[in-house]
């Protein structure tokens, strides 16, 4: 057991410490604000924020994790050891030059997404206004970094401390945005997508929609028993979230009611995990995700449990509090569309903070490092430089034993058009990634 000596306890610094001290190195914390209580433990313990002497492990602190308001504040960026920190301390005597609980904390909990900032055009958070961004560190999972320098210092001042081991692992994710490019969408969409390809002038895909109508081709969009495949030779297990809004501008998967649709929903679920999709109009139309929950656990005649956000449009803390009061445990959003890298600076899976109820929740974070519409459509990456960049995330993430969390749709596997070249992206994704 570790012992901690603080100021005061509070939720953010339970929190933090859970996080950092249990749940990354598998350690046993208890706290006291007790000096004389502190200085008598035999034990293995450290101060936080409270100076004892020098024979004791002292980590400074300044005061975001002993209050609970919401407020803009100065981060003084420096560097240490290679790696940008902030929260910088001056004072010889403490264990790290920075209050590595409270920047952990600020970067987790998303800290500025709770302040004004600029959203882009689907009122998002943009990622180029995050501080990880602006300071070089958006590549980085700076909290998995910083808990390992923490080990690294306690095993120094406590040699016989047991600490758990990081095992990186490798979750890959789908996106059901379409299932089908042209079948199962019903008469007036198949229609309107002959009127248009004719309006167009677009010959080939006429001849194409034509095709797979009378069953003569493939589908572009049908990738799934690609993937059952690919999910066998190289033996992992995915998570897909499936969108069953009703049609709109911005969501436009097959009818939730075909027959054919909820088939292919329950035979990925005898080989993956599956989750609800929420649209785009449940953004503003909370009450709709609801309704979508309850189609997708009566096609699979259980209860649904995980989610991620279409088009990834998540605002803090109400997305994640519509979650929650729909008995959602396991939250896959985190993450950037415009950019890869690690939106909370973190690659474990962690509880939501709410800040402005200054509480921990039960609905587990599960962040995703990076999406194939960021590098193909944002980015505008080729083949090979998507792959390069792909690597260097895997990667960081294995050097801290984390778990590597990949964004793709069915879609960008088909080989045709703009993503002719991108099934070679995600298998060199995969056998990279199942690499330990």
């Amino acid at each position: 057991m570790l012992l901690i000596l603080i100021p005061k306890e509070t939720n953010r610094l339970k929190y933090i410490m859970q996080l950092m001290l249990t749940r990354l190195l598998g350690l046993e914390v208890n706290y006291t604000t007790d000096i004389t209580f502190f200085q008598r433990f035999e034990g293995p313990k450290f101060s936080y924020g409270v100076p004892v002497d020098k024979t004791n492990l002292f980590f400074a602190s300044n005061d975001l994790l002993f209050e609970s308001k919401i407020k803009a504040r100065e981060l003084n960026h420096t560097d240490y050891e290679g790696d940008p920190v902030f929260f910088s301390l001056l004072n010889k005597e403490i264990a790290l030059p920075f209050d590595v609980f409270a920047a952990a904390f600020y970067l987790v909990s998303r800290y500025e997404e709770y302040l004004p900032h600029i959203r882009d055009h689907h009122n998002r958070f943009l990622a180029k206004g995050s501080d990880a961004y602006q300071f070089g560190y958006l590549h980085k999972p700076l909290v998995n970094i910083w808990s390992l320098k923490i080990r690294d210092i306690l095993h120094r001042w406590f040699p016989d401390l047991k600490f758990k081991t990081p095992v990186y692992t490798f979750a890959p994710t789908f996106d059901i945005d379409a299932a089908y490019a042209f079948k199962n969408k019903g008469l007036t969409r198949a229609f309107g997508g002959f009127y248009k390809a004719l309006q167009n002038k677009n010959y080939d895909e006429l001849r194409h929609r034509l095709k797979v109508l009378l069953n003569l081709e493939q589908d572009p969009f049908d990738t799934f028993e690609l993937q059952m495949l690919l999910q066998e030779k190289y033996n992992y297990r995915a998570v897909y979230f499936i969108l069953l809004a009703d049609y709109g501008p911005n969501d436009k998967n097959i009818p939730y009611n075909n027959r054919y649709f909820q088939s292919l929903i329950r035979h990925l679920a005898d080989y993956a995990d599956i989750g609800i999709h929420p649209s785009y109009a449940s953004a503003a139309q909370p009450s709709l995700m609801v309704m979508e929950t309850e189609r997708l656990s009566k096609i699979l005649k259980r209860e649904v449990e995980r989610s991620r956000q279409h088009f990834l449009k998540l605002t803090l803390p109400e997305t994640y509090r519509n979650l929650i009061n729909n008995d959602i445990t396991h939250d896959y959003t985190m993450g950037y569309a415009e950019v890869p890298g690690f939106r909370a600076s973190i690659c474990t899976p962690f509880p939501f903070f709410d800040l402005d109820l200054d509480s921990q929740t039960n609905l587990m974070i599960h962040p995703f490092a990076v999406m194939d519409g960021t590098l193909h459509d944002y980015l505008k990456l080729t083949p090979q430089k998507a792959s390069e960049t792909i690597s260097e995330l895997i990667s960081e993430v294995k050097k801290v034993g984390g778990t590597f969390i990949p964004l793709w749709h069915n879609t960008s596997l088909n080989e045709n058009g703009d993503w002719n070249g991108w099934l070679d992206v995600y298998i060199k994704l995969v056998e990279k990634a199942i690499k330990k």
